[in-house]
């Protein structure tokens, strides 16, 4: 065998790569916390109905604005609705929102950045102005405007924050494949003439996705508070149900006299962002060479 050939750069296996990224974070202590804290949140979401004794709608007005007790863990709102019931309800709109939102941005995202990634010249030039431009406005101002056309709802809040998402998921795909494009077996893949399409499935999306994976994961934190903020402005989900930035645009006014009414859905958004983040920058330094035991 020639020095050339055994120089060549070969296409990394991806068998076990999930089980070795995983490996990893179990390293990582402040992951495993994030790992923990976001399980124990999904599985009190699904448990909800079997181990909360109330119903989030249910109204009882001569129980209206209790605080903490033995029957309520976490009060009672304006309404007499058990908070605790409504939180965990609230975790599976809200996380659901996040991640939908995320899945369908990275969708359109990795469509838009492939094209300009694998084509490139007047074709990325042109994908990356009309980029610039949607980029030119901050990122929530474009989520208020998206979510102003399309009006309130949980569909159309969806799809707001994922129109939102796709240039910076299209950018950062782009950039990873620009750089997998000059590997060798790039290369060995255009000289025995397989197909554009083939190409970008099997070698370079493959090769260039584990950034976003990290991106994806931080994005569902990203996506979660930026749905809470549009309900407290009255543009995303709305009352009664039970999402976590409907709850809070619902109680503020009663922050002074019940301030539990607004601590606790602020407390499940900043455990689920924390424990998001955290799980985020474990992929990160499980996904980076330099950082692996």
């Amino acid at each position: 065998m020639s020095a050339e050939k055994r120089n060549v750069k070969k296409a990394p296996r991806r068998s076990s790569a999930g089980l070795n990224v995983l490996k990893q974070m179990s390293y990582n202590r402040l992951a495993m916390v994030g790992a923990v804290i976001l399980l124990t949140e999904v599985a009190l979401a699904l448990l909800a109905p079997i181990i909360i004794p109330y119903n989030y709608a249910s109204i009882d007005i001569t129980a209206a604005m209790q605080g903490p007790s033995a029957a309520h863990w976490f009060g009672t709102d304006d309404m007499g609705r058990d908070i605790l019931s409504r939180i965990l309800y609230g975790a599976r709109y809200s996380m659901g929102m996040g991640i939908l939102a995320v899945i369908f941005g990275m969708f359109f995202g990795c469509i838009v950045g492939s094209i300009a990634g694998f084509f490139g010249g007047k074709v990325d030039n042109i994908i990356m102005r009309i980029l610039d431009v949607i980029q030119s406005l901050p990122a929530m101002v474009l989520t208020i405007v998206l979510s102003a056309v399309l009006g309130a709802g949980y569909f159309n809040t969806i799809l707001a924050l994922s129109i939102g998402g796709i240039p910076a998921n299209a950018r950062l795909l782009r950039a990873q494949m620009l750089k997998v494009r000059e590997n060798e077996y790039m290369e060995a893949a255009v000289s025995i003439n397989c197909g554009k399409l083939h190409t970008i499935v099997k070698h370079l999306l493959p090769n260039s996705f584990s950034p976003m994976i990290v991106s994806a994961t931080m994005g569902v934190a990203s996506m979660i508070v930026a749905a809470a903020g549009l309900s407290f402005l009255g543009l995303g989900v709305q009352p009664p149900t039970p999402e976590w930035g409907a709850m809070l645009s619902s109680s503020r006014q009663f922050i002074r006299t019940s301030p539990h009414m607004v601590i606790f859905p602020g407390i499940a958004i900043a455990l689920t962002v924390l424990s998001l983040n955290l799980m985020g920058d474990g992929l990160r330094d499980a996904l980076d060479p330099k950082l692996r035991r």
